[in-house]
């Protein structure tokens, strides 16, 4: 689970953020890039240059003709020019496209990997407040967006600008009475285009929400299936979708109604302009101020505008719908760890740590609540501790301050008599072995599983391990052996073989320190004994905490500790514990009850 000097490099984290407040801009992402996007401007002027100067000739080939001032040598010529520059606006407009497309994917692939490798240094207190459909949605939806909101927003963005800047400036040089005309039209459109924009952020983060939610609920629906056939609640969970993918639907259709609606309204909005110019410019044309050629030049400027000014409402959108997103991003970028960092350092020191640990007055509160106050222990290099006490009494909690899932309120936990907040934690779970309660597994081979933790996992260590954890046996019935492919979380194997699976992985990385907790509740009292008597000599080579509630199992353990309530009530060997009135002699006696019940029947 965690990396050791042959494991696995582990992700480390602390009271800091990896990436900056200020740096959790997009520009963080964009300016690597600058090359591609100065690439983008020079297409983009080029293109809108000559897509510019076409109508230019286009007028003099039309007044030339009119007034029959035009050869056939020159109207070649002009007509060469225009069929050139119409073939080099094609392929810098080809370059246009290309370039940010590219340049999109390149920032996707940099912001997914910062997400994701942000989101494995984050600690236990922020995955108890998140729910996992919606950091899926996050990870995919909004990276998406993004993505797109860079790629064609830049591209479209950066050319309708330019277009609009530019062909403004021409139209104005052209004929100012008809560029003002179209100026005083437009400038009111504007005006509403940004208000409807308005409206669509706020459609657009309520809808991102209501993804994470659907998303959500489908995750829990799919990993607790089991549960739902269990109790029949097929159709009540159907009903429950309906309700969440209905309102998904309302909220997308309202958000569809307010972008749509920009598209009729800037068509409605350019063909008005192209009225009035006609109507004016005609005039002018009838009346002998303007030619025909002028007017066909700013028409063709005119119908050069309109896709960038439809373009316009669809770019915005997209953009605003990857600011709602960035945000949601950003979020989990700035999010900070609650662990204490005391060194600048994060990578394994060469110095080699006793493993000793020592709780030292270690009191643990969350969210106000008291889980475990006043723990002193001293637990020599080489001893197994036994824990039990009863369920919800903090055992878990106990382990999880060795290997720093999270830190105490008060007091100090010791590693080789190092404060482990003056250890990295690369160096601090390198030195672990961690078998949780609720072992999870992933959807790769066995031999991945049981290897995971060590760098170049040999099929020797795979089999050694499987071994002591009394799996051998299991797997060499398996037709594919090793190589059996685990469903989600190890559905494939059962509870039982699940655990075994999880102490293989503890004890492959011949930790310093092994954690087992309460690792033999799923598996058979002769399978317990059994596992216990090829764990021996692998506890004895190094220091153990053994979580569990059965007394042959604890009876191996050099000290057992009794939680109560948070607090440490008894302590002492097996011998000297089921003497002793209080909670470990009585389970000991409930045991030996049940197990007399059970050689009776």
């Amino acid at each position: 689970m965690y990396s050791s000097g042959q494991a696995l490099p582990f992700l480390t984290y602390c009271r800091r953020r990896t990436i900056a407040q200020e740096e959790t801009r997009i520009s963080r992402y964009l300016i690597p890039h600058r090359k591609e996007i100065f690439a983008t401007g020079v297409c983009v002027l080029i293109a809108v240059g000559i897509n510019l100067y076409l109508p230019y000739i286009m007028r003099l080939i039309i007044d030339g003709l009119k007034e029959k001032t035009l050869d056939q040598p020159a109207l070649i010529q002009l007509l060469s020019t225009y069929f050139l520059l119409g073939v080099v606006s094609v392929v810098f407009s080809r370059f246009l496209r290309k370039i940010p497309l590219k340049l999109s994917h390149k920032v996707e692939y940099a912001l997914r990997s910062d997400v994701f490798g942000h989101l494995t240094q984050l600690d236990q207190e922020y995955y108890r407040g998140e729910r996992t459909g919606d950091l899926m949605t996050r990870m995919s939806s909004d990276i998406n967006i993004i993505r797109d909101s860079i790629g064609q927003g830049l591209l479209q963005g950066i050319r309708t600008l330019a277009v609009l800047i530019f062909a403004s400036i021409v139209m104005a040089l052209t004929d100012p009475g008809l560029a003002w005309l179209v100026f005083s039209l437009y400038l009111p459109m504007v005006g509403i285009f940004f208000l409807i924009l308005r409206k669509m952020r706020r459609q657009q983060k309520d809808l991102q929400e209501h993804v994470s939610e659907v998303s959500n609920f489908c995750q829990e629906s799919f990993a607790g299936i089991r549960t739902l056939k269990g109790f029949a609640l097929e159709r009540r969970r159907n009903n429950q979708f309906e309700e969440l993918n209905s309102d998904l639907v309302k909220k997308n259709m309202l958000l569809q109604v307010s972008r749509q609606s920009l598209w009729p309204f800037m068509a409605f909005w350019f063909s008005l302009g192209m009225i009035l110019i006609l109507n004016f410019g005609g005039r002018r044309i009838i009346t002998g101020e303007l030619t025909l050629g002028t007017l066909t030049q700013f028409i063709q400027y005119l119908l050069y505008m309109q896709w960038p000014l439809l373009a316009l409402s669809w770019t915005m959108s997209m953009l605003q719908r990857g600011k709602v997103s960035w945000i949601r991003i950003r979020e989990i970028l700035e999010r900070e760890s609650s662990l204490e960092c005391r060194i600048s350092n994060q990578e394994p020191q060469n110095s080699k740590v006793d493993a000793r640990i020592q709780f030292q007055d270690v009191d643990l509160a969350i969210q106000g609540r008291t889980f475990l106050k006043d723990i002193n222990l001293d637990i020599s290099a080489g001893t197994t501790l036994g824990i039990t006490g009863p369920t919800g009494s903090g055992k878990t909690l106990l382990v999880s301050l060795v290997a720093r899932l999270m830190d105490p309120t008060d007091g100090s936990v010791l590693v080789g008599g190092i404060d482990i907040r003056n250890l990295s934690l690369a160096q601090l779970r390198g030195m672990i072995g961690f078998a949780a309660q609720e072992p999870i597994l992933f959807s790769r081979t066995l031999e991945h599983n049981i290897g995971f933790g060590v760098v170049n996992p040999d099929k020797t260590l795979i089999g050694w391990a499987a071994d002591i954890a009394h799996l051998r046996d299991d797997v060499e019935g398996f037709p594919e052996q090793y190589q059996t492919m685990l469903g989600e979380r190890g559905v494939t194997l059962s509870g039982g073989q699940r655990q075994r699976t999880s102490i293989s992985r503890a004890i492959a990385r011949r930790p310093d320190i092994l954690i087992l907790d309460d690792v033999l509740s799923a598996v058979d009292t002769q399978t317990e004994a059994a596992i216990m008597g090829k764990l021996q000599p692998v506890m004895k080579e190094r220091t153990t905490l053994f979580v569990s509630h059965r007394i042959s199992t604890l009876r191996y353990a050099d000290e057992i500790v009794v939680i109560e309530n948070g607090c440490i009530t008894q302590r002492g060997s097996h011998n000297e514990l089921i003497r002793q009135p209080g909670y470990y002699s009585e389970l000991n006696t409930l045991q030996q009850l049940e197990e007399k019940l059970e050689a009776d029947a």
